[in-house]
């Protein structure tokens, strides 16, 4: 079942969107349907849903790991040294 919806818009914006449809060969509410749909599928995750999958994303990664103290050191030894020594 579709439900109408009503959005005023000042005569300029009007024109704007009507000239966007006219480019694409759309009518003006097929181009408003688009647009509205465009906009919800780039629409931001919750806090919560961005944070799981930015842990998804890093742990796909294969990064060198240690200890913390370790690393510290390795970190230390390669600023005194100033070799550019790497930890592979």
């Amino acid at each position: 079942m579709r439900k109408r919806l009503q959005v005023p818009f000042a005569e300029d914006e009007l024109l704007e969107i009507k000239r966007a449809a006219q480019r694409e060969r759309l009518t003006v509410s097929e181009w408003v349907r688009k647009a509205l749909r465009e906009v919800l599928l780039k629409r931001p995750e919750s806090s919560m849903e961005r944070k799981h999958a930015a842990i998804r994303k890093a742990s796909e990664h294969a990064a060198p790991t240690a200890d913390i103290d370790r690393m510290l050191a390795e970190i230390e030894r390669g600023y005194r040294s100033g070799t550019g020594e790497r930890w592979d």
